[in-house]
């Protein structure tokens, strides 16, 4: 009995080794094969809450196997503001990872929501850029876009992309502020001096300080007008600069409109509403 079993033993142990070499065959690999006809693909390329006046960017993708691409075409929900384009360069990426690129068409042409690129180069693949500039118009609302392509052997493709959100919010960056331009204006995003703070006076919500002192790091400051004089020490507010407003300080807050460095943190819409200043 010990015998057999012991044979047993060496007879699993042999077909567990064989499975293991089975199962780390590895399958041949074959080269993929392009697709027949018109291919297009579309992607978001910007991030961050999407804002009147600013850009959304776009890369729309095009390729197709015995022919050329005679068109592009963006159509948006929304049409764009002034500034609103497709790019007529197609690019690629070099070994440095670097964009490079090549001219392919004629400059886009905005009609209503629907702009275009007329290919004047044979091309049979191409990946174009489209920046829709966000119109006063979307503020609010949700936008979607369209992409299209046609070929010289009269195929057709489209992509959808969206709806997205348009914020009510505005943002306004690198505003300047000094010991003269020191009185902030939230609702017409603007930094005023003594005589603009005067004539704006209902509208300024903050006093910027700056103190260079030896006896503390105070350096900068940024005061509600109401506040106890204590606090605007060596300050004369212009007449009916008076505003009270509410300001939480608060640590490790990161948003990349404020430095521009971290990317895909953003304050939006949403932190706005939910917000407690109580």
């Amino acid at each position: 009995m010990q015998v057999k079993s012991k044979y047993n033993f060496i007879t699993a142990a042999m077909v567990l080794v064989s499975a293991a070499f089975t199962s780390c065959e590895k399958d041949p690999y074959e080269l993929p094969v392009a697709p027949e006809g018109l291919q297009n693909d579309a992607i978001k390329r910007s991030l961050g809450p999407n804002i009147v006046g600013q850009q959304i960017e776009f890369a729309y993708a095009m390729a197709i196997k015995g022919g050329k691409i005679n068109e592009a075409r963006v159509e948006a929900s929304v049409a764009g503001a002034t500034g609103t384009y497709l790019e007529n360069n197609s690019y690629f990426t070099d070994g440095s990872g670097n964009d490079i690129p090549r001219l392919v068409g004629s400059p886009s042409v905005t009609s209503g929501a629907t702009t275009t690129v007329t290919f004047n180069k044979d091309t049979a693949a191409s990946t174009l850029r489209y920046f829709y500039v966000i119109p006063e118009e979307a503020r609010g609302k949700t936008v979607s876009f369209k992409f299209s392509a046609t070929s010289s052997n009269n195929q057709a493709v489209n992509f959808d992309l969206g709806p997205y959100t348009i914020s009510k919010m505005d943002v306004k960056r690198n505003l300047a502020v000094n010991a003269t331009a020191a009185y902030i204006s939230i609702e017409d995003m603007a930094v005023y001096n003594a005589a603009g703070a005067a004539a704006n006076a209902g509208k300024i919500d903050l006093v910027y300080l700056f103190r260079n002192t030896n006896t503390s790091a105070f350096n900068h400051a940024i005061v509600s007008p109401a506040a106890d004089p204590v606090y605007l020490p060596g300050i004369t507010l212009p007449s009916g600069v008076n505003r009270s407003s509410k300001i939480r300080k608060v640590f490790n807050l990161q948003d990349y409109d404020l430095a521009q460095r971290q990317f895909g943190i953003y304050v939006d819409d949403r932190d706005f509403l939910e917000i407690n200043l109580a």
